[in-house]
């Protein structure tokens, strides 16, 4: 019979020094994988680095074109630089804010507001974009909304003279004169309804008098002349004019009065 014992693990037979060899090796694999991965990610880093910084660099390059441009009046040129700066760097408020003055200088007021704006969404903080969307507002007659812009721009910057003198005065003086107008535009309105609903007649005109007599005349031969719907008990219908000086009536006995 055969006796019992533990079974041995697995690999039980191998030495201890080639264990310790495998280990090791294993060991050096990892550390050169793990080498590896680190350098990799470090290198996808810098190639993004790099690239943003050439779309920065290049972005500028086409910002600095395209304001020279604008200054020698060729803004159609202009806003093609910007846009392409734009697409390398889309989050640049200073290019939304550069294209909406030019924008104005093109009467083109829709767009100007729109890219005004897109820069102030884009830097809420920035007093230049804040005065450019008033302007671009108050060329659309958004007053009241220029205004308001106006005061944004002011509450950062609160020392700009320019549009504490000129762009806020200037949309005040025009919000002044545009109440003004309503106000008189409300007055001759009314005016002109009080004046059709109560026309002027002469009711002393020789017309007047003529109409007023016949219709006297008229009222006076009713009145002195009374109608009234006979119906007999057969069923027959007469009319009788009762005179005033005729004041006898049918006899009820054959007629029925039906008004």
């Amino acid at each position: 019979m055969a006796s019992f014992g533990w079974k041995r693990k697995i690999g039980e037979k191998v030495s201890k020094a080639t264990s310790q060899q495998f280990e090791a090796e294993a060991a050096d694999d990892k550390d050169l994988g793990d080498d590896d991965d680190a350098t990799w990610v470090l290198a996808a880093k810098r190639r993004k680095e790099v690239l943003l910084e050439d779309c920065v660099r290049k972005s500028k390059e086409l910002k600095d074109e395209g304001a020279n441009l604008a200054e020698n009046g060729r803004y159609r040129e202009a806003l093609v630089k910007w846009d392409e700066a734009l697409q390398l760097t889309p989050e640049d408020a200073t290019l939304y804010e550069m294209k909406s003055q030019v924008l104005m200088s093109l009467h083109e007021m829709f767009p100007a507001v729109h890219a005004a704006e897109m820069a102030v969404q884009r830097n809420p903080r920035s007093w230049d974009a804040w005065q450019t969307l008033g302007r671009a507002q108050l060329g659309l007659g958004e007053i009241a909304l220029a205004i308001r812009s106006f005061q944004v721009s002011l509450h950062i910057f609160p020392m700009n003279p320019e549009v504490w003198k000129e762009d806020l005065s200037w949309a005040r003086k025009l919000q002044e004169q545009q109440n003004a107008t309503k106000t008189e535009s409300v007055q001759a309105l009314a005016k002109e309804l009080v004046q059709e609903s109560i026309p002027d007649y002469d009711f002393e005109s020789d017309e007047i008098v003529a109409v007023c007599a016949a219709i006297a005349e008229k009222e006076k031969a009713l009145s002195a002349a009374k109608t009234m719907v006979i119906v007999s008990a057969s069923g027959t219908v007469e009319t009788v004019t009762e005179q005033d000086n005729c004041p006898a009536t049918p006899d009820e006995t054959l007629f029925i009065r039906a008004r």
